[in-house]
């Protein structure tokens, strides 16, 4: 009779663990009970004598457990809580924990976590009373429990007295504690913890879980030890490729100034397909721009646009178009900036068209991108796109409008004290005035 009511209290705790287990990667003690010392390392040998149990007891314990099974909690709880108001005098040490065990799972399943705790404090509170794996198993769906309520500094009270009392335990515990202590906060205790319950692993050759990893890394990266974040960050791309684990090893690359590093896992993580949202490929082609690859940052802006990851709005445009110019494919830049230049409100996509133009020997269309440009304003150097417009308009040999776009040119230079582009407007003023006199004279010649 006693085993049959000691099979079902253990069966009890099992379910009552279980969610637990699941969620943190930390298995129910339970199952440690069930097991012996020999199969598992954290089972814990019964060598306590406790008080039998009396048949009475029994029938009761097997009356509430049969309203569990049929999900009547009010049941359940009913003839629990009878028990221990009327015949707690009656029972030992040994049946007042095993009903405080059944009615903490009873709470457990009702979702009432602190009527839980108040329970399986109950079974602690019988000491050497109750068998020595319940009382050791109670200890870690205490520490569980108080986790679940907030009760942080309870859980890890609970957590170091199971650690003590259980047989060789593995890695879960420290990585439970580390959770406890991550939630409050205590980030330091939280590595120390994590670090133990990993290495504890990697000694007896348990898989290292992503979650703990990931955690690790959260860890290091709010503490800013940043060898440490790229050592965990290589670790997680390597066993749990994700793209949030490639991007992030890119970003701390890149902020650590590692530009060829960063360049290389956005690589790889392109090659892989990790690549699939419009920062990922501005990103990326944003480093092969630095990295003087721009024809690269071209292919990748074009590809994105073209499939419809990137938008097609005035800044990429823009940026696609800039990339073209680095790879001097000018036939190529030129549209991608007449559509930016569209979708602009200022004229500074303009301007650039406008060099472009002057470079490609397109004088006529320089010198109206250079007139929407100045009318459209927003430009940092007016004076230069005055410049710009006065070389395109003499290459047209109209040397009288070029000469007027280098006396705006003169007088913007002198509103912005710029005496450089002062000094170049004035030579081209005095160049185009030489070549009308001597044009003039030669014509007077004739």
């Amino acid at each position: 009779m006693s085993y049959r009511i000691l099979t079902l209290l253990a069966t009890c705790a099992l379910y009552a663990l279980a969610p637990f287990g699941h969620e943190f990667g930390v298995p129910g003690t339970a199952v440690h009970a069930q097991e012996s010392a020999e199969d598992d390392p954290n089972a814990v040998q019964e060598t306590r004598r406790v008080p039998a149990m009396s048949e009475a007891t029994f029938k009761r314990l097997t009356e509430a457990q049969e309203a569990l099974d049929a999900k009547n909690y009010q049941q359940a709880l009913s003839v629990l809580n009878s028990m221990l108001e009327s015949g707690a005098r009656r029972m030992n040490g040994n049946e007042i924990g095993q009903v405080n065990n059944i009615l903490g799972f009873v709470h457990f399943t009702m979702e009432n976590y602190p009527a839980a705790i108040r329970a399986y404090e109950q079974v602690l509170a019988q000491g050497e009373n109750v068998p020595e794996g319940l009382e050791v198993q109670t200890l870690y769906t205490l520490a569980q429990l108080s986790f679940v309520a907030e009760r942080y500094q309870d859980a890890l009270k609970y957590m170091e007295r199971w650690i003590t009392r259980a047989n060789n335990p593995g890695p879960e515990p420290h990585i439970f504690m580390g959770q406890v202590y991550y939630q409050m906060n205590n980030y330091p205790a939280a590595t120390q913890q994590i670090e133990k319950g990993i290495d504890l692993a990697r000694q007896r050759n348990i898989a290292v879980k992503e979650q703990w990893w990931a955690l690790l890394n959260f860890l290091y990266f709010e503490q800013e030890k940043w060898p440490k974040v790229l050592e965990t960050l290589e670790i997680l791309v390597r066993d749990f490729p994700k793209r949030e684990y490639w991007l992030r090893l890119a970003g701390v690359h890149a902020q650590e100034g590692n530009e060829r590093q960063s360049l290389w896992t956005y690589e790889a993580a392109s090659v892989a397909g990790f690549l699939t949202q419009s920062s990922d490929l501005t990103n990326y082609a944003g480093l092969l721009m630095q990295s003087e690859v721009p024809f690269r940052a071209a292919k990748v802006l074009d590809d994105g646009i073209k499939k419809g990851i990137i938008e097609k709005n005035e800044r990429n445009l823009q940026s696609l178009g800039q990339a073209w110019q680095m790879a001097q494919e000018t036939k190529k830049a030129i549209p991608i900036f007449e559509e930016a230049a569209r979708a602009s409100s200022d004229g500074k996509v303009y301007e650039r068209l406008s060099q472009l133009y002057l470079d490609n020997d397109e004088f006529q269309k320089c010198t109206e991108a250079a007139q929407n440009a100045i009318r459209r304003g927003g430009l940092r150097r007016v004076q230069t796109t005055h410049i710009v417009q006065g070389m395109c308009h003499y290459n047209l040999d109209q040397l009288s409008t070029a000469r007027q776009s280098f006396e705006a040119c003169r007088e913007s230079s002198r509103r912005d004290n710029d005496q450089t582009n002062q000094r170049i407007c004035a030579q081209w003023i005095t160049y185009i005035d030489n070549e009308s006199n001597r044009r003039a004279q030669l014509a007077a010649a004739n």
